[in-house]
């Protein structure tokens, strides 16, 4: 990891354990004099976008071939096909990951962009067309004034009024009345939820939503209900075939439940609300197996950590890998938040490796309040996989 990302997450770390406000939020603060409004993006332009359907050389279009690690050690060697028929549409808004040194970023692909796709969405690719704008979100270096007291939230400034011109040049020059899964993470998973309040729920574009992927952020829901809170109109998914609904979860290792001043899970008013939980295996309860998409170097969508052998003896040459029956993960709830429980399943006697990495912190320090935050998506991707493939029929059976 870089020493500006490190401190710069060390910083949010070190505000988390001082007050119990959710990253989502900030504290008052005397407003500065208004200063002009940064220029619109023109999303008819091919620059301003990650990745578009069927584009070569984007953002999408990557090695995403993975190594299956069975708990034997065999390794089986896993292809990847991005389908360019896919009958639905996929619309992604990446979590804070600029290290450009302004508050907010500017509007080209760095190498932070460019891994957190690869990381996050180039392999929905396989199931949807990939839609993936830039947007000029707050940097890290934002984040450390947001935490110092500016008064700078996700879900308004340039950063959403970004995603928002996007989403609407999206539905305007590309939709043509396909269905859409919107999928986002931290930051963009925060700007999409006030996406969808002000541009979806309500609105006649509702009826295409085939799911909405709210992933590593609080989405609140009243005590006992699956909708109410964040979104009026729009429930949590429950079960196979639904459509119309959302996937919420922040992961958290079982050994390392959140805390008290956890980031993610907590309602503001725990005595109304709650945060929520779908397990993106079953969408109910008990544990399930995950299909997590791991980097074969150890990355995550901020840095790299030092990994042991996939395999005892073995040699793994792709991108990606995969470690079926290794991590199980169920929804679950303590005194501080609801959460999704993940299960490492490690077993010294056999050759597979027997942990993974995503923690946030020092070696043996992980931050418990941030749980496996860096590797929420790819801890089940290959399960969102299903379920939008799952989706994506439901919805084409309705229509």
């Amino acid at each position: 990891m870089t020493r500006r990302i490190a401190l710069a997450l060390v910083a949010v770390a070190s505000w988390a354990f001082t007050t119990p406000t959710m990253l989502a939020q900030s504290a008052p603060t005397a407003q500065p004099a208004a200063a002009e409004a940064p220029k619109p993006n023109d999303y008819r332009d091919d620059k301003s976008w990650l990745c578009r359907p069927g584009r070569k050389g984007d953002a999408c279009d990557i090695d995403l071939t993975a190594t299956v690690v069975a708990a034997d050690g065999t390794l089986t060697r896993e292809t990847f096909t991005a389908d360019p028929k896919a009958p639905i549409d996929c619309f992604y808004a990446y979590p804070t990951i600029s290290t450009d040194p302004t508050d907010n970023s500017d509007m080209t692909a760095d190498p932070a962009e460019l891994n957190v796709v690869a990381q996050q969405f180039a392999r929905f690719a396989s199931k949807c067309r990939t839609y993936a704008p830039l947007y000029r979100q707050l940097t890290l270096t934002g984040l450390r004034k947001r935490l110092a007291g500016a008064n700078m939230p996700f879900e308004r400034g340039v950063q959403f009024d970004d995603v928002r011109d996007a989403w609407r040049s999206y539905l305007q020059h590309d939709n043509q009345g396909r269905g859409v899964v919107i999928i986002g993470h931290s930051q963009g998973s925060y700007v999409l939820m006030e996406l969808i309040r002000q541009e979806v729920e309500g609105k006649p574009v509702q009826k295409q939503l085939v799911s909405a992927l709210i992933l590593g952020a609080t989405l609140e829901v009243p005590k006992g209900r699956d909708v109410g809170g964040a979104f009026k109109q729009i429930p949590l998914c429950r079960k196979p075939g639904q459509i119309g609904c959302v996937v919420n979860f922040s992961a958290f290792r079982s050994t390392v439940t959140p805390p008290p001043n956890t980031l993610f899970g907590k309602a503001q008013d725990p005595a109304t609300n709650s945060g929520s939980c779908t397990n993106p295996v079953t969408l109910g309860d008990g544990p399930a197996p995950l299909r997590a998409y791991l980097s074969n170097s150890g990355r995550t969508i901020t840095g790299t950590a030092a990994i042991k052998p996939w395999a005892a003896d073995k040699t793994v040459d792709t991108p990606w890998v995969s470690v079926p029956g290794l991590l199980t993960a169920r929804c679950a709830a303590n005194e501080n938040a609801t959460y999704l429980e993940i299960t490492v399943n490690g077993n010294p006697a056999d050759p597979r490796v027997d942990d993974i990495t995503g923690d946030l912190g020092a070696v043996g320090k992980a931050l418990a309040n941030w749980g496996l935050h860096l590797v929420d998506v790819n801890l089940a991707m290959g399960n969102l996989l299903d379920l939008v493939a799952q989706q994506s029929k439901a919805y084409a059976a309705r229509r």
